[in-house]
């Protein structure tokens, strides 16, 4: 198989694979309510080739990223977005603000005496 064929095929394989429905999921229908799954989705590839006196090679890759952002809730009187909350992101956060307010007060209260 040919560099060229190489990248090719990993190209087409990505390709397949970011179908809409990787960013929409299939609906699901819960108490009257239309849920459709809703998600980022991000890709990267990269190849290279080299040579030299001990010989040569060449490789490619790629992968894909699905990060679930949330779900639309379809029902007959509106449709609302209605996102995923990562209660992780959010303790970091409270954790990293806490600390800089600390830090801020230590150093405001040292430069006073």
């Amino acid at each position: 198989m040919s560099e060229q064929e190489i990248v090719t095929s990993i190209a087409d394989r990505l390709k397949a694979s970011g179908d809409v429905k990787i960013a929409f999921g299939e609906p699901q229908v819960v108490e009257g309510k239309t849920i459709v799954p809703v998600a980022t989705v991000a890709y990267g590839f990269g190849g290279g080739r080299g040579g030299g006196p001990q010989g040569e090679g060449h490789g490619g890759g790629g992968g894909l990223r699905v990060k679930p952002l949330g779900v639309l809730e379809i029902t007959s009187e509106r449709t609302r977005f209605v996102p995923v909350v990562n209660a992780t992101r959010l303790a970091t956060m409270g954790i990293m603000a806490s600390v800089c307010i600390v830090w801020m007060l230590t150093r405001a209260f040292r430069k006073r005496k």
